[in-house]
């Protein structure tokens, strides 16, 4: 393998990100930079934008909805102005969260999105007072909203099977210009399915894929996890072959646009994919399989965890490829008893030997 350039898609992510909490920055209080400051050496810029917008959005309510502050504009409130709410305050800002407009736009929270909100600010208060900056931390006395566990959704073996024939043969009835562009993506697709069903590799880490860092002779992609951390995931004969009919047959005619010469996988304006155009690529085929399961490709990635560990009963080793950092995380969502082993467990045990 040549010298891989991943790390300059990842580096335009991290610099992208970095901007963006810049410009957010500027529409919040000055005290902010402190706690962004503080929590960068333990999160990604990706997380801490979240954590920004989330914020941004208390900050909001705070101007528009709490009239005892005596503010009117953002960067004008201070940290003795949130030492001074009161627990019936967050809880306010939680009954907000669910249903609120902003600009004439209407916003709405799940369960999820509410706990991550309150996560970020419990995470923001927690900050000062650990610092000794703040005393009264008003968010430490609400209880957190729950979150109930869905079963995790995934393609069966069946709809697998369906999926990767619908990509390879179902351009046939296809006329004019869709017919054109399904020939001229179709390996590019086959590929991309493949490596998700075959890898669980998630979508950031597809699209930031360079030509360098596919090795045939290993057998073996580099990709750069979340967080920056460089690994290697391994595939099998049936992702080979799909990345290099994609890679000798299709690949090697692009012309792509400067800047883009060392992408993997291509758009149609000859630039490296995006998340967002393999998200619609996904949703594109697997509406057609199933109707009810919404299947993207984090969805892709659960299939194929669920189908390793049924081959392997390795939890461990489904964390590891996966890229999991804790195995609670891998057990939670794969290492649940399907029906059938509660049922063997029945006559699993005898209490009377036979007389």
């Amino acid at each position: 393998m040549g010298k891989s350039n991943n790390e300059t898609y990842h580096q335009q992510s991290i610099q992208q990100n970095t901007q963006k909490l810049r410009n957010l920055l500027n529409e919040m209080p000055k005290f902010c930079k402190d706690f962004f400051r503080g929590i960068e050496p333990s999160t990604s810029a990706r997380t801490r934008v979240g954590y920004a917008y989330d914020l941004r959005t208390f900050f909001r309510f705070l101007v528009s909805e709490n009239s005892g502050l005596d503010v009117d504009i953002i960067p004008d409130i201070k940290l003795e102005h949130l030492e001074h709410l009161e627990p019936v305050d967050i809880e306010e800002y939680m009954e907000y969260l669910k249903l609120y407009y902003y600009n004439g736009k209407k916003y709405t929270n799940d369960e999820r999105g509410l706990h991550r909100k309150m996560a970020s600010l419990r995470s923001f208060y927690m900050y000062y007072q650990k610092r000794k900056i703040i005393k009264n931390n008003p968010v430490e006395v609400i209880d957190m909203p729950k979150i109930h566990e869905h079963e995790i959704i995934r393609l069966d073996n069946d709809e697998v099977d369906e999926l990767l024939a619908l990509v390879e043969h179902g351009g046939k009835d296809l006329k004019g210009i869709k017919k054109t562009y399904y020939e001229k993506n179709k390996l590019r697709n086959i590929a991309i399915f493949t490596l998700f069903l075959g890898t669980g590799i998630r979508v950031s880490e597809c699209v930031g894929l360079n030509i360098e860092d596919v090795d045939f002779k290993e057998n073996r992609i580099r990709i750069i996890r979340k967080g920056g951390k460089e690994e290697y995931v391994y595939f099998g004969d049936e992702v080979a072959e799909a990345l290099g009919n994609y890679i000798e047959i299709s690949r090697c005619i692009v012309k792509p646009k400067e800047g883009h010469e060392h992408a993997l996988f291509y758009s149609i304006q000859k630039r490296r994919i995006t998340v967002q155009a393999v998200e619609n690529l996904v949703k594109e085929y697997a509406s057609q399989i199933t109707t009810f399961k919404h299947i993207t490709p984090h969805k892709l990635r659960s299939t194929y965890g669920t189908a390793l560990y049924h081959q392997t009963g390795d939890i461990y080793l489904v964390a590891d490829v996966l890229g999991h950092n804790d195995v609670n995380t891998t057990k939670k969502h794969y290492a649940a008893i399907n029906d059938d082993k509660k049922r063997s467990a029945a006559s699993a045990v005898t209490l009377r030997k036979s007389q």
